[in-house]
């Protein structure tokens, strides 16, 4: 049976993290989809608005060598995503796991035969991280300019 893995993510900002996660990913499986969280579906699940649009992002993790597939992540439940894709491999980064939304990702999963594999979070980098030293530096240049004017 071929193993068609499916990750999600916003991608954006794309860091080592995210790399991490497609590379793992990839060794799991036969095939690789990758799912690009949509700019609308961040505003309303994460209350983020992405710094590189669903376009851009969607081409940079289209063209990493592990990614057999990237399409737009458009609904914000993984059953109905799961529905379209058929995929039977989901990957997720290990924060998600023991957390409520986890335990019931691996509950509906089992219930259709999806295996849920956990990758280890990178501590290091992250998107809200980046976010902040982009808001941070943002911030000091806004208040340099108005100390100028």
């Amino acid at each position: 049976m071929t193993r068609i893995g499916y990750a999600a993510g916003a991608f954006d900002l794309f860091h080592v993290g995210h790399l991490n996660i497609l590379k793992h990913a990839k060794s799991q499986c036969d095939y690789l989809i990758a799912g690009v969280v949509s700019d609308e579906m961040l505003r309303e699940t994460k209350g983020i608005t992405p710094v590189i649009p669903l376009s851009e992002r969607l081409e940079i993790v289209r063209n990493i060598r592990f990614v057999d597939e990237a399409r737009a992540e458009v609904v914000p439940d993984k059953l109905d995503t799961w529905r379209e894709v058929q995929f039977n491999v989901f990957f997720k980064g290990d924060d998600w796991r023991g957390t409520e939304m986890g335990v019931r990702l691996e509950r509906e999963f089992a219930a259709v035969g999806v295996e849920v594999v956990y990758f280890p979070y990178t501590m290091s980098t992250s998107s809200t991280q980046l976010r902040r030293a982009l808001d941070a530096i943002t911030n000091t240049a806004a208040a340099r300019q108005v100390s100028n004017a």
